[in-house]
Formats: C-alpha cells, sequence, structure tokens
C-alpha cells in the first residue's frame, strides 16, 4: 500500500463527497473482468484489497481510491502467425494471392478466435484526495498513468477539476543550485542524478552510486548543464528522486518512518492497512508543501 511514486494535482473545486457519497458512486462503475471481445476492462476496487467492502477507504480526512485495469495478452507476432497461416493456406488451397484487404479479414476472424481465449493481467492504480489540502495524490510514475485514472474518476463522478502542480521556481534550477552549492534544509543529497542540456535533443548524462560533489559532475554543470532528476532524502523519513517534470520517483520510507509501522502491532490485514495509510498520509502531508517550498510555492494562475 505504501506508495512508490508520486504525482501530484490540485483541486480546484472542494470536493463535495463523503466517503460514503464517494463509495456509492464508484460503485457505479466497479471492476468487471473482460468478456468476450473486449481487449482490456478497468473499474474501481477496494483499496484495502479483496477481503475489504469499502470502494473507498477513509482515514484522517483522506480517501484513498484504487482503478483496477485488466488487459488482455494478446501478442502481435501471434496475430500475425495465424493470419499467415490462414492466407498461406488460402494460396495453396485456391492457387491465388491474399490481398491486404482479405488480410485484415483474416486478421479480424483471428482476433474473434483468440481473444476470448487470451491470457489477461492486472494492475492497480492507487490515489488518495485530501478534500481539506486540496490534493489529489496518484501513485504513478509517470503523468499518462496519473491522467487515465483521473479520466476514470471524472467519468464517474461527472465532474473532477483539477489541475497538475505547478511551482513559482523552475525545478532543474532549483535542483542545479542544490548539487553546484547546498540543498534547502530538510533535504540531503543522494548519490544518484540525471543531468540534462537545456535544449531539444540535449545530451543527458545519468550517474548512480556517485558522489555528487566530484569533479565529473560538477564539469558537465561547468558546461552549462542542468539537473533533471535527484536523488535526495527529506528529515531522514523520506528517500526519492525528485524529477523536473514535479514528478516524485522511486519514494522510500527511511527507517524512522517504517519503525513506527512497525510498532504498531497487529495480525488484523484491514487494521494494519489502516495504520500504514494513516502514517503514509500524515508524513506526505509534512513533505509535500516541503517539496513545493524548496521550489519557490505554488505558481498560481492568474484569476
Amino acid at each position: 500500500m505504501w506508495f512508490r511514486n508520486l504525482q501530484l494535482y490540485r483541486l480546484i473545486e472542494p470536493l463535495e463527497y463523503t466517503p460514503e457519497s464517494l463509495h456509492h458512486a464508484l460503485a457505479e462503475r466497479t471492476f468487471r473482468p473482460c468478456t468476450g471481445l473486449d481487449t482490456f476492462s478497468m473499474g474501481w476496487v477496494a483499496p484495502a484489497g479483496r477481503d475489504a467492502t469499502e470502494l473507498v477507504h477513509a482515514g484522517n480526512g483522506r480517501l484513498m481510491i484504487c482503478l483496477r485495469r485488466e488487459e488482455r495478452i494478446l501478442p502481435a507476432s501471434v496475430v500475425r502467425e495465424h493470419v499467415n497461416e490462414k492466407a498461406e493456406a488460402i494460396m495453396q488451397s485456391e492457387s491465388r494471392s491474399v490481398g491486404r484487404k482479405e488480410k485484415q479479414r483474416l486478421r479480424d476472424e483471428v482476433l474473434v478466435d483468440l481473444l476470448p481465449r487470451a491470457f489477461t493481467r492486472s494492475h492497480h492504480l492507487y490515489a488518495y484526495i485530501d478534500p481539506v489540502a486540496g490534493w489529489v495524490v496518484v501513485d504513478s510514475a509517470t503523468a499518462k498513468k496519473a491522467e487515465d485514472l483521473l479520466s476514470a474518476l471524472r467519468e464517474t463522478l461527472g465532474s473532477l477539476r483539477v489541475r497538475p502542480l505547478a511551482v513559482a521556481s523552475s525545478p532543474a534550477m532549483v535542483m542545479t543550485r542544490w548539487v553546484e552549492r547546498t540543498p534547502t534544509a530538510g533535504f540531503a543529497l543522494g548519490d544518484e542524478c540525471e543531468l540534462k542540456e537545456p535544449v531539444d535533443n540535449g545530451g543527458v548524462m545519468r550517474g548512480r552510486r556517485i558522489d555528487l560533489a566530484s569533479a565529473e559532475v560538477r564539469s558537465h554543470l561547468d558546461a552549462g548543464m542542468q539537473v533533471a532528476k535527484l536523488a535526495v532524502d527529506w528529515e531522514e523519513r523520506i528517500g526519492c528522486i525528485l524529477c523536473d517534470d514535479l514528478g516524485i520517483r522511486r519514494l522510500r520510507f527511511l527507517d524512522l518512518v517504517m519503525q513506527e509501522a512497525a510498532d504498531i502491532k497487529t495480525d488484523d490485514a484491514l487494521v494494519r492497512f489502516d495504520a500504514d495509510f494513516a502514517l503514509m498520509g500524515m508524513e506526505l502531508a509534512r513533505f509535500i508543501p516541503a517539496v513545493i517550498d524548496a521550489f519557490g510555492g505554488i505558481d498560481e494562475p492568474d484569476g
């Protein structure tokens, strides 16, 4: 349940849902497995797992939700092989070539035959809404997948006005300054970074397990490269990769936090989920504003 990545969105309007009313809204689009010729299926499931029944897990005013997506596994190479076999059979039996339109028809026939028998795979996408602080926090390494969840939520609720986080200062410039000089109080540099030339199709330098104060890194910065990704620790409680697109990746809750979680003794999976969510939410409620402050605060649009 512990989030591994963060994509951050601001609520433009207050969320007028209680945990109960949000549950009932999500229940209109619960997950259903793929059937027939479906290539994929999406729907809401209980965040706390199969033994839970609530589609919204509420804790300390925050509302966790989970979108499940199931996809058929039907590789293009398999489809192509079956189409070629059918085309070859026609050419041998009827002594004629098979044109492009007929191959497309054969492909459609193959899909109708194979899709219902194809294996499926699923993944779960988690998010929580913090109505008081005005955040939607999605556990995704990419904005595209986060937008998939937001689109599904928007379709379910009829409306959801959010905007991606924007900050007043350039994250690349701030992180470059951290490496050149010193990071903002509370943050400590890790041993990983990605440097980019600030031009289209510019050069990229990636380094892991390196000394960010080394002459090699400094030489790239002196040549005009900027930090696009940077490993940092925050107050010895959270480690992550900060990105110039404001995504937060490879999020790790460090020993101080995990020890607090371990101190809560329970064999009940739902109680454990609830305790972990409460602790994670509390940590992120401090960490997210710290990141935003370090990047100059929220860039509020005019009007």
